[in-house]
C-alpha cells in the first residue's frame, strides 16, 4: 500500500478489515495505483464501466455535460472517498458521467470484475466489502437528496443559501470552507457565474455572510 496505506486504510470500504488482511483484499480485488495530472479525464461518459475508483491524493470531481455543453458538477470527492461505485453496482455497462482530476491526483482503481467476484464469495472479508459498498451508495443517496433540494430552487439567491445553509450543518459551525471556487460552485448549483458572483456581492454587503475564497461564514441573520 506505500505511501497511501492511511488514506486507503480510511475508506469507508474498508471499514472492519484487519489492517493485516487489507493487502490481501487489495491484491484480491486486483486494485491498481494510478495518476492523473490535473485537467485529466479518468472515466469519460460512454466509457465502459470497468472499474470504481478511491481518490487517495488530489481532488476528483464527477461532472455531467447536457446536450448544449452545460457542465454541471455532482459530487467533488477527496481523499479516501470513493467513485463511480455506483454504476458498478448498478451493473450499467456505460458511464453515464465524466470524472474529472481537478488537481494532480492519484486513485487506485478497482475493477468491477474484482468486485464481482467478492459478490461471489463466501468469507466473512467479502461479506463486509459488500456490506460497506451497499451503505456508502446508500449514504451517496442521501447526498443525491441534498442536491436536488438545492438545484430544485428557483432563484441563484435561494440555490446558494439552501447549499450554504446544508453546508452549515453537515459541518456543525456557521464558518466553513466548501470544496468548489466560484466557477465550480456555479457549475453545482446549476447558476450563471457572473449572476452567482453578484449574488455573494449582495448578501454580504447587506451582512447576510462573510466569504473569502471558498471560505464562508453565515451570519445569525442569514438564511
Amino acid at each position: 500500500m506505500g505511501e497511501y496505506g492511511a488514506v486507503i486504510r480510511a475508506c469507508p470500504l474498508f471499514d472492519g478489515i484487519e489492517e493485516g488482511e487489507l493487502a490481501e483484499v487489495l491484491g484480491h480485488l486486483g486494485a491498481k495505483e494510478r495518476g492523473y495530472p490535473k485537467g485529466s479525464t479518468i472515466f469519460s461518459e460512454g466509457d465502459p464501466v470497468d472499474f470504481f475508483g478511491i481518490v487517495l491524493s488530489g481532488k476528483v470531481q464527477v461532472t455531467r455535460t447536457d446536450y448544449n455543453g452545460n457542465r454541471s458538477i455532482l459530487t467533488s470527492i477527496p481523499p479516501s472517498g470513493m467513485f463511480a461505485e455506483a454504476f458498478v453496482s448498478a451493473g450499467l455497462s456505460a458511464f453515464p458521467v465524466d470524472v474529472m482530476a481537478v488537481e494532480d491526483a492519484a486513485v487506485l482503481l478497482i475493477p468491477a470484475l474484482g468486485m464481482m467476484a467478492a459478490h461471489a464469495g463466501v468469507g466473512t472479508v467479502d461479506y463486509r466489502l459488500i456490506f460497506n459498498l451497499l451503505r456508502i451508495v446508500s449514504r451517496k443517496n442521501l447526498l443525491l437528496h441534498d442536491k436536488i433540494e438545492v438545484t430544485s430552487k428557483r432563484s441563484t439567491r435561494e440555490k446558494l443559501m439552501t447549499y450554504l445553509s446544508l453546508e452549515a450543518k453537515k459541518h456543525g459551525s456557521r464558518s466553513f470552507r466548501i470544496p468548489y471556487d466560484r466557477q465550480a460552485l456555479a457549475d453545482y448549483l446549476a447558476v450563471d457565474r457572473s449572476g452567482l458572483s453578484a449574488e455573494i456581492g449582495k448578501l454580504c454587503k447587506a451582512g447576510v455572510l462573510e466569504c473569502k475564497r471558498e471560505n464562508f461564514l453565515l451570519k445569525e441573520s442569514g438564511g
